[in-house]
């Protein structure tokens, strides 16, 4: 097998002609078709390969593409049952940047429906299945893109990461999981849910690879308003700079052991434990860490004020899914009719519930008092992150306070792990910060994480800092084994 390795091992093989692009493709298919009926990674696999004729790292190497990004004559489905027979006729820029790069798209993953979720289980395709354990979720939105990497299908896929759909995922599949500084990806072609926090990013199975991919990725463009200028820096050559004396810090009230004294959540306790000792390996390689304490209520108020504005600018970027310009035409004799059959019919049942609760939150008598206090809360919270980032050069952080759930788990949505530890991550789109999650060991067998959020547009530096993670924490190239459909 070749496509279960990193990009430079597949680069050197190509190169020394042990394996041709195609019949990588071939590999890559094969295996995502055997895989597929266990984990439902995809939406579409491709069944042509198309030659190549880039001159970047990237040539003739397989690629996933999660279904919300557009891509002309391929089926574009945003796993929703309102798109799903929608064939763009415009390719993303992302995805026309890795054409040209000569990468070879392998198909098209599954989300959380219209990338409103975080379990991959409402895809209007079934439920994706964690490739350490069926029987618990990858995380979502980008879930097929994770389990894909994690399967060993592809060495990379992209995804999209609005609060923390890339980073978590990555975490529960034991990959790594990068959501760039805001705008340095363009975001044109892809499904917008919540746009100024949508961000595009990157799953690979090492820090490198995601270097490789995001030089290749980033810049500006002229159809999307929001990027930035290309920094004209390799993040790659970055990767060996050294970090020693780089200051980090985490929130106390979120990692401190003796918060959770009473828990009898055993995950909680040997996840933050697992945080607390790859702290003292990485400060024995230089990195000068300590804890830090952030207004508990401010904590607490992530979550709500990313469900706010999140919900408010996914109902109005979402107002153009009417059954009338894509998806199944509804039934009626008025245009409300036949909107609302289409809608009814179109959307899962969590979907309606967030285009409602947008609806109500973008009412003239509700917007004070919900969405525009959201937006200062935001800001509050992205102010805080600014001021110690003018001490510390990241934030580093357990990527989430657990293992991958099992279907069907309750969480207690107001304990101190469900609104801060698993919410955190929000902060990143909040204030358009880059941050990444690399895996950093294994509670009860399976895969857990840390995340580390850095500074505004130093994208490089945060790579460079999780690449000297990486080489500590000793969790670098790991695959699932899975289960092979007999």
């Amino acid at each position: 097998m070749y496509v279960d390795k990193s990009i430079d091992e597949i680069r050197t093989s190509l190169d020394n002609q042990e394996v041709t692009g195609k019949q990588l493709f071939k590999e890559a298919i094969d295996k995502a078709k055997e895989m597929q009926p266990i984990y439902n990674s995809f939406v579409t696999i491709l069944d042509e390969y198309q030659q190549t004729k880039g001159k970047t790292v990237l040539n003739e190497i397989p690629y996933a593409l999660k279904d919300n990004f557009s891509t002309k004559n391929i089926l574009t489905t945003g796993s929703s049952n309102i798109l799903k027979n929608y064939v763009p006729v415009y390719d993303a820029t992302a995805y026309r940047k890795l054409k040209e790069a000569g990468a070879v798209l392998v198909g098209k993953t599954v989300l959380d429906e219209l990338a409103m979720g975080g379990t991959g289980t409402t895809a209007h395709t079934g439920i994706v299945r964690n490739p350490w354990d069926k029987t618990r979720l990858i995380g979502g939105s980008s879930a097929g893109s994770a389990a894909a990497v994690a399967l060993g299908i592809v060495p990379f896929a992209l995804g999209s990461d609005t609060g923390d759909s890339i980073r978590k995922p990555a975490s529960f599949g034991g990959v790594v999981g990068f959501k760039p500084t805001y705008g340095r990806i363009s975001r044109y072609g892809l499904f917008a849910f919540a746009s100024s926090l949508d961000h595009v990013g990157t799953f690979t199975r090492n820090v490198k690879d995601t270097a490789y991919v995001v030089d290749v990725l980033k810049g500006q463009d002229e159809k999307d308003m929001t990027t930035l200028p290309d920094d004209s820096i390799s993040y790659v050559d970055m990767l060996e700079n050294e970090i020693k004396g780089k200051k980090l810090f985490y929130i106390k009230e979120a990692c401190d052991i003796e918060n959770y004294s009473d828990s009898s959540d055993e995950e909680l306790l040997e996840t933050l434990k697992n945080f607390h000792d790859k702290l003292d390996q990485l400060r024995k390689i230089g990195f000068e860490i300590e804890g830090v304490s952030i207004d508990k209520n401010l904590l607490n108020a992530i979550y709500p004020a990313y469900m706010t504005i999140s919900c408010a600018e996914a109902t109005s970027n979402n107002a153009n899914l009417t059954g009338i310009q894509f998806g199944p035409r509804g039934e009626g004799k008025s245009i409300n009719d036949i909107m609302f059959d289409a809608r009814t019919k179109g959307f899962s049942e969590l979907i309606k519930r967030r285009f409602i609760l947008g609806s109500y939150i973008l009412q003239k008598e509700n917007q004070e008092k919900l969405f525009l206090n959201a937006g200062r809360i935001r800001r509050m919270i992205v102010d805080k992150i600014n001021e110690l980032f003018q001490t510390y050069d990241g934030m580093i952080m357990p990527t989430s306070g657990g293992i991958a759930p099992k279907f069907g788990d309750k969480t207690d949505q107001l304990s101190d792990r469900y609104l801060i530890l698993e919410n955190h991550m929000a902060i990143g789109n909040f204030g358009g910060f880059p941050s990444i999650t690399i895996p950093s060991g294994f509670v009860n067998h399976m895969p857990i994480g840390i995340n580390l959020t850095g500074r505004v547009k130093e994208d490089g530096e945060v790579l460079n800092m999780a690449y000297k993670m990486e080489e500590i924490l000793g969790m670098k190239n790991i695959v699932a084994k899975g289960e092979k459909h007999v």
